[in-house]
């Protein structure tokens, strides 16, 4: 295009990006894996009422469904899930794959080339959430007819935190279906949360990675050490390395016997090497694999079976690392030497798996969306094998972002990534500055990556400028970056994200008057703390947040995150009070702006009833407001209906804000 941008007030811009055409290109792949040849994945589907889609790539380069609908391959493990799938090649040259059908929750056997559909593994329960599984392993040479290793989460009562895990072994004949002891436990369930089992190639040993309450998995765990017995028994079950204050988010086995991991006792997340054999005495005689670089080789263990690294056949090791975002890069770790590989990607998301010479990651770009490539390491050539991006409209209405770091109180700097508004055809008026949403991400131990978002785009491409905010205690920056919220949440992240708002006030590249706030999880709990405690925002849309620290704290949300808030705030016996006083639940009297409040019916993580008591507590205040209840959703929306009815009642909350008229959305009621 090459028209002169018109004048026109900011937010009134007509854009071809519209709700339905953000929704349908929400999530992204995940949960990457081969089967024999074949490249293997998960794939969000919307439109089909938020299921996981399992993918194939064939050796011949097709790709197609490996499961129709209904079928959904997610688990529930821990709430947030994790590697819901794995696959081998049986004796006879056929393809056999396990996964966890999120419906139900049972483990599923599947041969995807045969003619019967899959068949159950595991047994149903009827006590709490039942029987769950993840980060699974086939081994077909293990027990008659061969065994699939992973993580059983069982529920023993009706309480969220009645609870345990273990490593457990179940066998594939189905003899488990109908018969939980049939499922032999392999762990001494010493430990309240675990990792799958990493299994030597000699098959003498294996690993896992385990923690326990009041620990978050970045705060400090523990890898385990175990032998394998003929039987198929673990035996000398050990800690390696790890402590309450070293995080080790991944390991793998090496083919020389030695086992690779990421820990951050540096105060970044850095690639070492143990070998078991050499361990005496108590001491513990590990290696980095490279010399300290301020940067991120691993990652917040929020799901089980993430993966920032995977060796090699060759001896090579294909790392992910960066300072915020991530990008891949391949190590040689006789000379630590590494080499990023080509292409316009920039982060690349924590899912990695190889097939010979072959790395295969999810990544994308402040172009593109995310999308499975592959990069060949004999050629250092790269290509997209799997969910293509394609430009739905002309990019010239994507957004272009700026990477900043701002300071923020005491001078601390504070990450962030400002999407101004920008339109091919529409500038504002002289004189007139944009409205902008700042949004603050969940977690809040997690990261805003700066990639393609239709979502901002559609905020963007409408004149309204959006500020992702990476506040002090996100992932990325090493340790100490995410240990400032240590005791301090509701505090630095609501001053960070106003501390960027109000640089950008100064700067002249928004107004004041203008100013919104969003987020969900944590993130609504940022926004909801925001417009109770400052009067920098003229609104807030808050999804399914925290609102209550008192009742997270008392069984009203799952066992992962129970205790989560001993650190993030204190221990609730020794400050009760913080617990109260920061609470926006208690605060709602210094609430004097609109809100939209967007809450899923079956989120057991940040559950309705905070929501409801919060609704309560603002009735007949006068502050104009809309709550809106979805269904069948849980925690983060998935369905492309409620994804669309979201993302029109937000912006028709800002039109009603801030005075801007707005004919292409369906107006949002508010109530008083």
């Amino acid at each position: 295009m090459n028209t002169v941008p018109a004048a026109a007030p900011y937010g009134t811009w007509p854009s071809p990006i519209d709700a339905a055409l953000a929704a349908s290109h929400d999530g992204r792949p995940d949960h990457l894996g081969t089967v024999g040849d074949e490249v293997w994945w998960t794939e969000p589907r919307p439109a089909e009422g938020g299921r996981r889609a399992l993918m194939r790539r064939r050796a011949d380069g097709a790709t197609a469904p490996a499961l129709p609908a209904p079928w959904n391959a997610r688990s529930r493990v821990i709430e947030y899930g994790g590697q819901p799938w794995a696959g081998t090649v049986r004796e006879d040259g056929e393809l056999l794959v396990v996964f966890v059908h999120f419906t139900d929750q049972r483990l599923y056997a599947y041969a995807p080339d045969g003619p019967d559909g899959p068949w159950p593994l595991t047994p149903l329960s009827e006590v709490g959430g039942g029987l769950r599984w993840v980060d699974p392993q086939v081994r077909p040479e293990q027990g008659a007819a061969g065994e699939v290793w992973c993580v059983l989460e069982e529920f023993t009562g009706p309480a969220p935190t009645d609870v345990r895990r273990v490593v457990a072994a179940v066998p594939l004949d189905g003899s488990a279906a109908d018969d939980r002891t049939a499922v032999r436990e392999l762990s001494d369930g010493r430990h309240r949360f675990v990792t799958g089992p990493k299994v030597s190639h000699d098959g003498r040993r294996a690993a896992w990675i385990a923690w326990d309450h009041p620990a978050m998995p970045w705060d400090g765990t523990v890898v385990m050490l175990a032998d394998i017995t003929e039987a198929g028994e673990l035996t000398g079950i050990r800690p390696l390395v790890g402590n309450l204050d070293e995080s080790v988010c991944q390991v793998e086995w090496d083919r020389d016997g030695s086992l690779l991991f990421v820990t951050d006792l540096s105060g970044w997340w850095e690639l070492q090497r143990i070998r078991p054999d050499a361990v005496a005495g108590g001491a513990v005689p590990s290696s980095r694999l490279l010399p300290p670089r301020g940067e991120e080789f691993g990652g917040p263990l929020w799901k089980i079976g993430l993966r920032w690294f995977h060796p090699l056949d060759n001896g090579l090791i294909a790392v992910l690392h960066g300072k915020g975002d991530h990008r891949l890069g391949i190590l040689d770790p006789e000379t630590g030497e590494l080499a990023d590989a080509p292409g316009p990607w920039t982060a690349w998301s924590d899912t990695l798996t190889v097939h010979g010479s072959r790395v295969v990651g999810v990544a994308a770009s402040p172009r593109s969306a995310p999308e499975v490539v592959e990069l060949d390491t004999t050629t250092g050539r790269t290509r997209t094998i799997g969910a293509p991006h394609r430009d739905a409209v002309d990019p010239a209405y994507y957004p272009v972002p700026e990477q900043r770091t701002f300071t923020g109180p005491d001078g601390r700097e504070i990450h962030a990534h400002i999407y101004p508004p920008h339109h091919p055809e529409h500038t504002g008026p002289e004189g007139e500055k944009p409205p902008y949403v700042v949004w603050a991400h969940g977690g809040p131990t997690g990261h805003s990556p700066l990639v393609l978002d239709l979502e901002i785009a559609y905020f963007t491409s409408r004149g309204i400028g959006v500020a992702e905010v990476n506040y002090g205690g996100s992932t990325g920056y090493g340790r100490a970056y995410r240990e400032r919220l240590r005791g301090a949440w509701g505090l630095v992240d609501v001053a960070d994200c106003a501390a960027v708002a109000s640089a950008l006030v100064e700067e002249g590249a928004a107004d004041p008057e203008r100013l919104a706030i969003r987020g969900g999880s944590a993130g609504g709990w940022t926004t909801a703390a925001s417009l109770t405690s400052t009067d920098l925002y003229a609104c807030g849309t808050i999804l399914y947040p925290i609102l209550d620290l008192e009742g997270w704290a008392t069984d009203e949300t799952h066992d992962f995150e129970s205790r989560y808030l001993e650190s993030l705030v204190g221990p609730f016996a020794e400050v009760p009070e913080r617990y109260r006083e920061r609470s926006p639940m208690n605060r709602t009297e210094r609430l004097s702006t609109p809100f939209l409040l967007l809450q899923g019916l079956d989120d057991v993580i940040c559950p309705p009833a905070q929501s409801e008591r919060f609704l309560a507590a603002v009735a007949d205040r006068g502050i104009p407001h809309a709550y809106i209840a979805f269904a069948g959703e849980s925690h983060g929306f998935r369905r492309v209906e409620t994804l669309v009815r979201a993302l029109e009642a937000e912006l028709s909350l800002y039109a009603q804000t801030f005075g801007i008229d707005r004919a292409d959305v369906p107006p949002l009621g508010l109530t008083t």
